[in-house]
């Protein structure tokens, strides 16, 4: 396991967003963490992050983490890519992945060759960038570095069906060589790219197994997730 997670709970603003949330995430291939909106998906990332106080265990590569500081977590190989993308809006593609590199020879070949478009566009501002162009800087800035987790956000919310495959194809690429821990709602991505999964619910973890049980069972997608299971399939 690359990931463990034991009784988080986190509290913000009065509220008590996780409640004890329990899993595991291989150390291969991606495990998606799935539910409805507002259950803690998020929070759960931040959480592992450092970027929201949590009480519990995390441990990441068998090292207890929970309290260490983001910067310290992301130059250990702990890579995210945020819901909202966060690009300089003001800043060229180029410098927005300039901003990223945390090492001396960063790895634009991979970067080229997995988004092309990126390098054509080097000198574009990143803030009149298509949707799906800036979701490409968002995951091109944790490829140059080098990673041994990827948290990753719902890469695929608000993009035409065409980039969604586009997404899900470098994803795939990348889970072969790092593990990811991926949010989505996409049912297809889901079942395209994931493994395992972890269902969560008001804050709890209420589901863990294959991903492949999970989505082949009607009655449990239609009851833990508010859709049927072949939602998305194509």
């Amino acid at each position: 396991m690359i990931l463990r997670i034991e009784d988080l709970s986190v509290r913000l603003g009065g509220s008590h967003i996780l409640q004890g949330v329990s899993f595991d995430v291989a150390a291969t291939g991606v495990t998606a963490l799935l539910g409805r909106n507002g259950v803690g998906k998020t929070t759960t990332l931040r959480a592992v992050l450092g970027e929201v106080p949590a009480t519990g265990s995390v441990e990441y590569d068998g090292t207890p983490v929970l309290g260490r500081a983001t910067h310290k977590l992301v130059r250990d190989g702990l890579a995210y890519v945020p819901e909202d993308r966060c690009v300089f809006a003001g800043l060229t593609v180029a410098e927005n992945l300039r901003l990223a590199e945390r090492v001396p020879d960063p790895d634009y070949d991979l970067v080229h060759e997995l988004f092309p478009e990126l390098k054509q566009r080097a000198a574009q501002r990143a803030g009149t960038l298509s949707g799906g162009q800036q979701q490409m800087v968002s995951i091109a800035r944790v490829l140059l570095n080098p990673n041994r987790l990827l948290l990753v956000d719902e890469p695929t919310k608000g993009l035409a069906p065409a980039v969604v495959t586009n997404v899900a194809v470098v994803l795939e690429r990348v889970a072969e060589c790092v593990p990811v821990l991926l949010v989505e709602q996409n049912l297809a991505v889901v079942r395209r790219l994931a493994t395992d999964a972890v269902v969560l619910e008001a804050g709890r973890t209420v589901w863990q197994g294959r991903a492949a049980d999970l989505l082949g069972d009607a009655g449990a997608t239609r009851s833990l997730l508010g859709v049927g299971s072949t939602a998305g399939r194509h």
